[in-house]
């Protein structure tokens, strides 16, 4: 579909007969019951009212209008327009406009519009309320430890959840529209002070350069839009996040996000490979056991990429074994070829995935035993699946579960199922070729300017080390180099903390002697 047509703007009329014919015209009141029009007259005044009843406070109107409809002639005599913005209507939000397009546009996105007969500007009441849920902890993204509030697909919520952590004045919450019909709100959020000034113009133009009819699927469609680069890459060139505090976090780091309305998601920008494999589990216990995790999320995502194409090599190739690895293998291949198992295992998997995703919760658990069932048990009894090979799948899965971005871990299932071709076909010389092929992506893949391997390759091995060990905050002083931050450090050199009894004296930040 081609976008719309972006038409010269119409002013006002001082006529409020011919503003109610042009509103008419472009609205079609008698084929939407859900655009109110509401003719009044307040100080002597004929005035109307515009305004989608869904998106209408009727509470804000009533209070609103009481004093409105208390004003006399004389009220309105002279300097109507202003004396009704700055004086009587008893409101705060509240802006004017003086063409027709724009307040079509305001008035669709939820505020009120009133015209008054004899002025030819309009005045918009932002008394709109969005239908909402509750804050609640994403699925996704849960801690054992920590907030549970999540963002909600109402924009405003979710920029005030995060001014709530990070109350900054340069914290900026940048507001664009895009779409020519679906006229969709988006949000640039970024400290200024922080945040690389080319990135973040960088991304508000492309953003202010969308030319597309609308953005049904919010995020997904922006992203799509705005990140550079070949539209095939699987990679993900932004990590997504419902939790305020992640989004925060990456906002002190010098990242930006972007906001979209009727979203959930909120997306970061830029990222590497290795910020995909972050969770804020990790940063809600001690350090020595956020490295554990870590640790334990890094080998069961090496695993749902390499476990099931190095087993299959093995059984293939098993001279490539040492003797005390013998044991690997099965003992009795079966009747289907064990490359061809692996790959009914993986569809079967996702199709389950996906027949879990799409049946009710109160039958979704009844579809998991069923798939077990069918799969597990009986697919192994009637000679289908080797046990091994169901083990492996299942092994293989689990670390999928343990990868933190849904999207990276989507992402590399493609990667466990191109490696298991290759050694299915070509075997050793598969194995090696599909890894080089794999590594390539991922060294040549970049997110806006930024290398998608870092710090890995290029090689930095102070931030390589902050990969592999969760550091205590107290020495986490300098933000990310990739992000170009303006501001590299996030605090100074701290003093460490004194035992109960002893005197402190001058640390590194010029601090006084302090009893405890």
């Amino acid at each position: 579909m081609a976008p719309a047509v972006i038409e010269d703007k119409t002013k006002l009329n001082k006529s409020l007969k011919v503003n109610q014919d042009l509103l008419d015209e472009k609205l079609a009141f008698d084929k939407n019951f859900d655009i109110v029009r509401r003719e009044m007259e307040i100080g002597g005044k004929k005035v109307l009212m515009v305004f989608v009843d869904a998106f209408a406070n009727a509470d804000l109107m009533v209070q609103i209008l009481r004093n409105l409809t208390e004003l006399d002639r004389q009220d309105l005599s002279v300097d109507a327009f202003k004396k009704l913005f700055y004086q009587h209507i008893n409101y705060v939000e509240v802006a004017q406009t003086e063409y027709l397009e724009d307040l079509i546009e305001k008035m669709l996105s939820g505020p009120l519009a009133l015209l008054v007969d004899g002025i030819d500007q309009g005045i918009m009441l932002d008394v709109r309320t969005y239908p909402v849920r509750s804050p609640d902890e994403p699925d996704l993204e849960k801690v054992v430890r920590g907030s549970r509030d999540g963002f909600t697909e109402t924009l405003v919520f979710n920029t005030a959840l995060i001014r709530r952590r990070i109350r900054d004045p340069k914290l900026r919450m940048e507001y664009i529209q895009a779409g020519n019909r679906s006229k969709t709100d988006i949000v640039i959020s970024y400290i200024e002070d922080v945040a690389n000034e080319d990135l973040v113009q960088s991304i508000r133009e492309k953003i202010s350069s969308i030319n597309i009819d609308g953005l049904p699927m919010a995020e997904k469609a922006v992203e799509e839009l705005i990140v550079p680069g070949s539209y095939w890459n699987p990679l993900p060139r932004v990590r997504y996040t419902e939790r305020p505090d992640v989004a925060a976090i990456h906002l002190l780091e010098g990242h930006v996000i972007v906001m979209v309305d009727t979203s959930p998601s909120v997306m970061i920008a830029p990222v590497t490979y290795f910020h995909h494999l972050q969770h804020a589990e990790e940063y809600r216990q001690s350090p020595s056991v956020g490295i554990y995790l870590r640790w334990i999320r890094f080998i069961g995502v090496a695993a749902s990429i390499l476990l099931t194409p190095l087993w299959l090599l093995a059984v293939l190739k098993p001279q490539i074994l040492p003797d005390w690895l013998a044991f690997i293998g099965p003992n009795k291949v079966g009747k289907v070829p064990v490359f061809v198992q692996f790959l009914i295992a993986e569809i079967a998997v996702d199709m389950v995935r996906m027949a879990t995703i799409h049946t009710p919760t109160a039958l979704a658990t009844g579809v998991s035993i069923i798939a077990a069932l069918l799969i597990g048990d009986m697919a192994v009894s009637v000679g289908l699946f080797n046990t091994e090979v169901i083990m492996y799948t299942a092994a293989v899965v689990v670390g999928n579960y343990l990868t933190p971005s849904y999207e990276l871990s989507l992402v590399n299932r493609l990667f466990r199922l191109f490696l298991l071709v290759m050694v299915g076909l070509f075997k050793i010389p598969g194995m090696i070729i599909g890894f080089i092929l794999m590594m390539a992506l991922l060294v040549f893949t970049k997110s806006f300017g930024i290398p998608y391997f870092w710090p890995l390759i290029p090689f930095n091995a102070k931030a390589f080390l902050s990969i592999l060990i969760r550091k205590p905050v107290p020495t986490s002083n300098i933000r990310p180099k990739i992000v170009h931050p303006r501001d590299a450090d996030r605090q100074g050199v701290p003093v460490p903390a004194r035992k109960i009894g002893k005197k402190q004296g001058k640390g590194n930040n010029g601090g006084s002697d302090n009893k405890p």
